[in-house]
């Protein structure tokens, strides 16, 4: 095979890291919104680490996305 075709196989792999990202972010506010609805007094707190959760989960997706820059562009 051809060292390019293995590069955009590499870019393509990149993908699920972001997959998994915006899977992550999903599940973090069902199960806020499904905590809020149990116990509509402690959604302050809820709410601060579940923003706090998806932005790390977010942060991984963010770090596929320049590696997979970093590929092409090289």
């Amino acid at each position: 095979m051809d060292p390019a075709a293995f590069k955009y196989l590499a870019i393509a792999t990149t993908i699920l890291g972001m997959i998994g990202a915006a899977i992550a972010v999903a599940n973090i506010f069902s199960s806020l919104l499904n905590s809020i609805a149990r116990n509509p007094s402690a959604e302050a707190k809820m709410a601060k680490y579940a923003i706090i959760g998806a932005g790390m989960a977010e942060a991984m997706g963010i770090f596929a996305l320049c590696i997979a820059m970093i590929l092409i562009f090289q």
